[in-house]
């Protein structure tokens, strides 16, 4: 009987010990380009929880041989699983010279780790191909999907 209830301490003892044991430590840092591009992007301004308060933004000017019309465009929310993402780019002389993020899952730790590993490599991307045919982040698949359809939502907004 004795060994019975030692054991059933002690089994219960790991159990706290595991489930209270904590799988990252400190506080979730937001990549700079994100979060500096987010909050001082000329077409808008980052308010709590990441949603956009529009702002004046700049006048499209004629299309260029790319199709792209100079100025700032602000793609539509795309709906994801987790959260909705915005991406805004500005065009400078026919091609996509900025791409921010003002909008993007971030409701808890998993979706700031995610999203501070992907949308850096999405922009650079982005800024590369210069057009919203870009390959998927792995373990972002979501965030990289709205990411995509938002971003093709603003090209369409600077050809039009």
């Amino acid at each position: 009987m004795k060994r019975i209830l030692y054991s059933v301490l002690a089994t219960v003892s790991g159990l706290v010990l595991l489930f209270s044991y904590r799988t990252s430590l400190g506080e979730a840092i937001v990549p700079s380009d994100v979060a500096a591009d987010a909050s001082t992007s000329s077409g808008t301004a980052a308010v709590s929880g990441g949603t956009p308060a529009p702002t004046a933004p700049t006048a499209p000017t004629a299309p260029t041989a790319s199709g792209l019309a100079d100025g700032t465009y602000l793609g539509a929310a795309a709906s994801t699983r987790y959260g909705d993402v915005q991406v805004q780019i500005t065009v400078s002389g026919g091609q996509i010279a900025d791409v921010t993020v003002p909008r993007y899952p971030q409701s808890n730790s998993k979706d700031i780790s995610i999203n501070n590993r992907a949308l850096p490599q999405l922009i650079t991307d982005t800024t590369a191909a210069q057009s919203a045919d870009i390959q998927m982040v792995s373990g972002a698949t979501y965030t990289s999907r709205g990411y995509v359809q938002s971003l093709q939502s603003a090209l369409d907004q600077a050809r039009a």
